[in-house]
């Protein structure tokens, strides 16, 4: 039903920027990290708790800006919920073009080898299961992807989510300390197993982003 709730821990708002620069990601960054955008989305939400944006990512290349707006554990939301929010951060950031909010459910939740550095890259791979493939794939992922990335030395975090409104299903996400960790040998070699062989070719409507990071009170952030 469209009024159904479902257990949420965090809200993806998405957007595509015009004219995608670095003086645009900072400006609309301040925006998100403002404590009026806080204030607007915990009253659209009408869940009775504090929204607060954790990660603001943007891509030079695409346009796309991602901000995760976390919320105090798991919430059940309802789709109605999801587009208060959605019309209320359309309402505070009017230049954000296809601006779309999603409830996104934590199925895999990580600290990496360099927990506690700065992050500078916000990696992203999101995929739909071929049909009948989503539980050896997510298996993958829990049991042998996610841990052995998280080891690599610049991965600060790994994260998987279950996209329920908006994109494919899947979301796994990383944040680096730079880009240049999607290729260093410890990394790849994680790629390259038997396993990931058996899984990756049933990946359908894949998309891969490398997103620059904007955290609150950042001086400069280098656009990807």
């Amino acid at each position: 039903m469209a009024d159904s709730r479902i257990p949420a821990d965090c809200l993806l708002l998405q957007w595509t920027m015009a004219a995608p620069c670095l003086a645009s990601a900072k400006a609309l960054a301040r925006s998100a990290y403002g404590p009026a955008f806080g204030d607007a989305l915990t009253q659209a939400a009408g869940l009775g708790v504090r929204l607060t944006v954790q990660r603001f990512a943007w891509s030079a290349s695409t346009g796309r800006i991602y901000v995760y707006v976390e919320l105090p554990g798991r919430i059940g939301v309802s789709r109605p919920a999801v587009l208060a929010v959605q019309a209320a951060a359309q309402a505070m950031l009017p230049a954000a073009s296809n601006l779309a909010a999603s409830r996104l459910t934590l199925a895999f939740d990580r600290p990496g080898a360099s927990h506690g550095q700065q992050r500078h890259a916000h990696y992203t791979v999101e995929m739909d299961p071929a049909e009948g493939w989503a539980p050896e794939i997510f298996r993958w992922y829990d049991e042998e992807h996610m841990p052995g990335l998280a080891a690599v030395q610049g991965n600060i975090h790994s994260r998987r989510y279950l996209n329920h409104d908006g994109g494919p299903l899947s979301l796994a996400c990383y944040d680096l300390q730079n880009p240049g960790v999607l290729g260093c040998p410890a990394w790849l070699q994680v790629r390259a197993t038997a396993w990931s062989d058996i899984t990756r070719p049933h990946f359908t409507h894949t998309v891969r982003t490398m997103f620059a990071t904007v955290d609150a009170g950042d001086g400069a952030w280098p656009p990807y």
